[in-house]
C-alpha cells in the first residue's frame, strides 16, 4: 500500500493542483485497503486523511495505515476546516462525480480552484502489483473450474440459458469468489450472435453453439473469461468459423507483450479475422483491462500508446453471424517484459457436449 501512496504523490507532485480528493469506492481501497460505502481520501504534500462515519470507524483503524482517521458525517466540511490554514490554492477531483456532488464542493471550497482530474487514480491502478496479480490468478481459477463444472450440469433440450447462468454464479461463489463479476453472457443458437446476449428462459437445443462470458469478484478484484461450446454436433462451416477465432486468440497470445502498441494489440488478432474473410462480423474491440472493476484502463482505441509489464488485459476476438450462431473466446492476460502469461486455463479447443 506504501507503494501506491509513494506512486500517487510523485503524480500529484508534477500536477497542478495543491491536493487531491478521492471518493470513488475502488479508489479508495486502492490506496487504503478499507472496503465500504463511506470514505473520502484527501491528499496534500503534507496530509493524508482518511473520513469516514461512526459506522466505519473501527474498520477503518484496523485496515487503514500511514493516515489520520476522521469520524464525521460531513466529509466535505470537516476536510475544509483541517486544511484552513495549510496554503493550498487548487484541489483536484475526480472528473466523474455527480453534478449534485460537483455543487457541493463548489460551495464548500469556494475559496479554492477546483480542477477536474480525469482518470488519476485509474492510471496508477493500471499496472498490478503482485498482490493485485496473485488476487487476480485466483479469481480466474475459480472461473476455471466453474466452466469445468458447467460441462456436467448442461443438459440438451433440457436446460435454459438462465439455469446455466445461475449454476456459474452459485458454483463460482461455493469455490470462494464474492459474487459475479458482470452480468452474465449466456447465449444459444442465433442468440450467441449477440455479443451482449445475456441470459434468457430459452432451452439450449442440440445443435445449437452456447457462448458463456462470465467471471467471478474474489477480494475485490475481477476475472472475465468466455467459452463458446457446441451441443449435440458441429458443421463444418460452424468448426471452421471456431478454428478461425482460436487462432486470432492464440497468435495475439503469441505475440503480446510490453512495448507493443494498443495499435497493434488489436491489429494482430483482428488480421487472421480479417484474412479469412470475416473482418466485418468482428463488431467490436480485442479487450480492455480489468482489475478492480471489470472495464479498466487500459482501453484499445487505434492509438500508438504502448503495453506496459504488470497490466492485466483480456484477448477477446469473436465472429456474429446474425441470425446463426456466433463465436468467442476471451482469456485473461498478464502482460510482461518478455510475452505475456495467460491466467485463464479452461480449455478452449472445441467442445461438442
Amino acid at each position: 500500500m506504501q507503494e501506491r501512496l509513494a506512486r500517487f504523490e510523485s503524480k500529484l507532485a508534477q500536477t497542478d493542483v495543491d491536493a487531491v480528493l478521492v471518493t470513488g469506492q475502488n479508489n479508495v481501497y486502492y490506496l487504503t485497503g478499507f472496503w465500504g460505502t463511506e470514505g473520502t481520501v484527501f491528499i496534500s504534500e503534507n496530509r493524508r486523511l482518511f473520513l469516514t462515519d461512526s459506522r466505519y470507524t473501527l474498520m477503518a483503524k484496523e485496515s487503514i495505515k500511514g493516515f489520520d482517521i476522521v469520524e464525521t458525517r460531513q466529509a466535505l466540511a470537516e476536510i475544509a476546516k483541517i486544511i484552513k490554514d495549510d496554503g493550498l490554492t487548487s484541489i483536484g477531483f475526480d472528473s466523474q462525480v455527480s453534478y449534485q456532488f460537483y455543487q457541493a464542493l463548489q460551495t464548500v471550497f469556494e475559496a479554492y480552484e477546483l480542477k477536474p482530474l480525469t482518470n488519476f487514480v485509474e492510471e496508477l491502478r493500471i499496472i498490478k502489483d503482485a498482490s493485485e496479480i496473485a488476487t487476480i490468478r485466483r479469481a480466474c481459477q475459480i472461473s476455471d473450474q466453474a466452466f469445468l463444472d458447467v460441462l456436467d450440469f448442461i443438459k440438451p433440450n433440457v436446460t435454459t440459458e438462465m439455469e446455466v447462468n445461475h449454476f456459474l454464479d452459485q458454483r463460482m461463489r461455493a469455490l470462494g469468489a464474492a459474487g459475479a463479476s458482470f452480468e452474465f453472457i449466456v447465449a444459444s443458437g442465433y442468440r450467441s450472435a449477440m455479443p451482449h446476449g445475456v441470459a434468457s428462459n430459452k432451452v439450449i437445443k442440440s445443435g445449437e453453439s452456447l457462448t458463456l462470458d462470465f467471471g467471478c469478484y474474489y477480494q475485490h478484484y475481477v476475472s472475465d473469461m468466455t467459452r463458446t461450446i457446441h451441443i449435440g454436433h458441429v458443421t463444418d462451416e460452424e468448426r471452421e468459423i471456431y478454428d478461425i477465432v482460436l487462432r486470432s486468440n492464440k497468435t495475439l497470445i503469441d505475440q503480446a507483450k510490453a512495448g507493443m502498441t494498443y495499435l497493434d494489440f488489436d491489429g494482430v488478432a483482428r488480421r487472421v479475422i480479417d484474412e479469412a474473410g470475416y473482418g466485418d462480423n468482428f463488431t467490436h474491440s480485442i479487450g480492455h483491462g480489468m482489475g478492480l472493476d471489470i472495464h479498466e484502463l487500459p482501453f484499445f482505441t487505434k492509438t500508438k500508446d504502448t503495453l506496459q509489464a504488470g497490466m492485466v488485459v483480456t484477448d477477446e476476438p469473436g465472429i456474429y453471424l446474425d441470425n446463426k450462431y456466433g463465436v468467442r473466446i476471451e482469456d485473461d492476460l498478464l502482460i510482461t517484459e518478455t510475452g505475456c502469461e495467460v491466467l485463464t486455463s479452461a480449455p478452449k479447443e472445441l467442445i461438442v457436449l
